[in-house]
């Protein structure tokens, strides 16, 4: 029922077939022999050998940064830990506490406190800062904060790699408060003053803020972004709107797609006093109008003045 597509009378077209797969094993060869000869000259070799037409050779993938800080993130034992501090701070030598059985059960080799009378308990324990070290282990600081003061205390613990399991390896050290960082200058520097740009700014934070009109007629197409709710504010004023870009001290909206970033110093007002906020904001132009590209407060890190 197939028929085959040579013609009757194409004699030559067997040995064609012959000398093309003899051509191709040469390739191969050869190819073989580039990829080996590249291993030994270095990566850079490596990388032309493997760019020539050969057989193709498919090296194991190395952790990519992403997936290290993933796999890190999910291996952190702060909670924990911070979980273990708080049972052993409220535990005693008497094991027949609920918090002496909790320690005990995290960590069997750990000692427990002997309390003398009603000694202070603290209202809450939170991990600081977390360190990771070799083979799974890691140094967690957590802050115990008392009624007068805050207490600091680093331990060592172990996680697997997949973060499925934890221990704590010795009791807590009672340690100094973790120092604090200088604040960089702030990348805001530009002043913008009020305009059609603060104008905005203003009008976008009263509606995701306290409701005041909808958030969506200040976006950019395709921006999506909910308001709070419900709204957290009963008023909310500008304090002062700095930019990055000079741009965004321009009177007039500059032409479509220019974009700044700014970060607006706002005051919220409830039924339970003033608060002071920051909102980092990228704006770009159209159509002779501001709009919110985005909201990135807490991602880049712009100190307020």
């Amino acid at each position: 029922m197939f028929r085959s597509a040579a013609s009757p009378g194409s004699g030559p077209r067997p040995a064609a077939a012959g000398l093309a797969l003899t051509q191709m094993r040469r390739r191969v060869q050869f190819g073989r022999a580039g990829v080996w000869a590249a291993l030994a000259a270095g990566p850079l070799a490596l990388a032309v050998a493997v760019g020539q037409p050969s057989p193709t050779v498919a090296a194991s993938p190395e952790p990519s940064k992403q997936r290290t800080a993933q796999t890190t993130s999910v291996a952190d034992p702060s909670g924990y830990v911070a979980e273990f501090v708080d049972a052993w701070l409220r535990s005693s030598d008497e094991v027949s506490s609920a918090a002496s059985r909790r320690v005990q059960a995290m960590a069997p080799g750990i000692l427990l406190p002997a309390r003398d009378g009603e000694a202070p308990v603290p209202r809450r324990v939170t991990a600081v800062r977390s360190t990771p070290g070799k083979d799974g282990r890691w140094s967690v600081t957590v802050a115990a904060q008392y009624a007068d003061a805050v207490r600091y205390f680093a331990v060592p613990a172990i996680a697997s790699p997949s973060g499925a399991s934890f221990a704590v390896t010795a009791a807590p050290a009672l340690v100094a408060a973790p120092a604090r960082h200088k604040v960089p200058d702030s990348p805001y520097e530009v002043t913008v003053p009020e305009g059609p740009l603060a104008t905005t700014v203003g009008e976008f934070v009263s509606a995701y803020l306290a409701g005041r009109g909808e958030v969506s007629r200040y976006l950019a197409p395709g921006v999506e972004l909910r308001a709070i709710s419900p709204a957290a504010a009963t008023s909310v004023e500008v304090q002062e709107v700095t930019a990055r870009e000079q741009s965004a001290a321009a009177e007039q909206v500059p032409r479509d797609g220019t974009r700044v970033r700014v970060l607006a110093q706002v005051e919220a007002r409830d039924g339970g006093g003033r608060w002071p906020l920051a909102y980092e904001l990228t704006l770009s132009a159209r159509d002779g109008r501001w709009e919110i590209a985005a909201l990135v407060s807490g991602t880049t890190g712009g100190a307020g003045r």
